[in-house]
């Protein structure tokens, strides 16, 4: 039975910014060198596409929860040729298919698809998800423990309702990707923790195992 989602949209969370975010992923792919990537290069930014509109419509008519499903099946989808990507990266530089130009290229396309990955996952998981979380008043409880969710109620009342948005669970991504570690947001949840394991093994493979062995054989 699908559900319809309350009106009380957060202004703290504009969807606009995943929506980005996604499109950029799309972006990213198409710029990847052909042997890298999961069909021709065109077709994920094309399954995107015809994901992300369905998902949009959904969340005006008012359907959270096929929203919600829609949105789990478009990460699913960009997570598996993300990972593709990354074993046709690792096969090319270790049977030495691909020039060190395509090799550098395809890391840094994928060190930054992983970090847009995951913030996408974090921000659609986390306490529910995004229409959860914008029918609550304020954000006291979740997988992820922001600083402003230990602010005394004095302070907290002058934050205005904070509601993490994207750009904070792109943050959290990005320190993950740089420092294999969430910085200054503990996480409290143990699939949090599992996608924060295998988003710092993707950033390692991509920035140790492969772009430093392509800058040696330039």
């Amino acid at each position: 039975m699908l559900n319809v989602r309350s009106d009380n949209e957060s202004s703290n969370d504009p969807r606009w910014s995943a929506v980005l975010a996604l499109l950029a992923v799309g972006g990213l792919y198409y710029a990847m060198p052909d042997p890298l990537t999961l069909g021709p290069g065109w077709l994920l930014p094309a399954v995107i596409v015809l994901l992300l509109v369905p998902a949009m419509a959904a969340r005006r008519a008012g359907y959270s929860r096929l929203n919600y499903v829609l949105g789990l099946l478009l990460s699913a989808v960009i997570t598996i040729a993300m990972i593709w990507s990354l074993a046709l990266l690792i096969a090319g530089l270790l049977q030495k298919r691909q020039a060190a130009p395509e090799l550098l290229r395809g890391a840094v396309a994928l060190w930054f698809t992983n970090i847009l990955v995951f913030a996408s996952w974090y921000w659609r998981l986390d306490a529910g998800g995004p229409n959860a979380r914008a029918d609550r008043a304020f954000h006291t409880e979740g997988d992820f423990l922001f600083p402003q969710m230990m602010l005394p109620p004095s302070l907290a009342a002058r934050q205005q309702r904070w509601k993490p948005g994207f750009v904070d669970y792109l943050f959290l991504a990005f320190n993950t990707s740089t420092a294999f570690s969430p910085t200054d947001v503990p996480v409290l949840s143990r699939w949090a923790k599992i996608l924060m394991m295998i988003q710092s093994v993707i950033s390692l493979g991509t920035i140790a195992l492969v772009a430093a062995r392509a800058v040696n054989i330039l």
